[in-house]
């Protein structure tokens, strides 16, 4: 049986009244805390940032690849995956590969002691992340993963259909916008 307080919760996330009761907003302030965690762990203990575990994480996981497919799996831009494995092949996390058929292009694959580093830190993470999940009951856990697979879905195809023509200028601080911002239509 739900609570009032409870109801007062799905509602304002359904129909919110302020930045704190939207969904990104909300899944962005679990992320922070949730994240600490990690960010102490990852740069405490192993001298990488956050983003950098995730580098070698999907190379442990998937293998050697291309810096392209690697910023793609990552969800980051390329140029700041390059300047990730720059800084990964220097700890010697992970090491650029030459394509024989072509000199310009490289594969990059993990090293031995980024493997090592994953073997000691995944461990770890899944238990930080279970210690999270242990709030949410084995039924929960599925309707929350279910969950944020349709809305990762539904976010997917909205970015892929681009409905605002705008473009970011994160360098400048946004200050690329001149004019008043026009409502898209389907949003305003």
């Amino acid at each position: 049986m739900q609570t009032d307080d409870t109801c007062l919760e799905f509602m304002s996330l359904s129909k919110p009244i302020t930045v704190n009761d939207l969904l990104n907003y909300r899944l962005n302030r679990l992320m922070a805390s949730s994240g600490a965690m990690v960010t102490l762990l990852c740069e405490g203990c192993y001298g990488i940032t956050r983003r950098e575990w995730r580098m070698i994480s999907i190379l442990a996981t998937h293998g050697t690849m291309s810096p392209s497919e690697l910023a793609e799996r990552a969800h980051l831009d390329r140029p700041r995956v390059s300047r990730y494995i720059t800084d990964l092949v220097r700890k010697k996390l992970l090491v650029r590969e030459g394509v024989s058929e072509d000199k310009r292009r490289a594969r990059i694959a993990i090293t031995k002691r980024g493997e090592e580093i994953y073997a000691e830190l995944f461990p770890q993470s899944v238990e930080l992340n279970n210690m999270i999940l242990k709030a949410l009951s084995p039924k929960e856990i599925m309707l929350f993963d279910a969950a944020l697979t349709k809305l990762t879905e539904v976010a997917d195809k909205l970015c892929s259909d681009r409905p605002i023509a705008a473009k970011a200028d994160r360098q400048h601080g946004g200050s690329r916008r001149i004019s008043e911002p026009k409502p898209v239509k389907g949003f305003w």
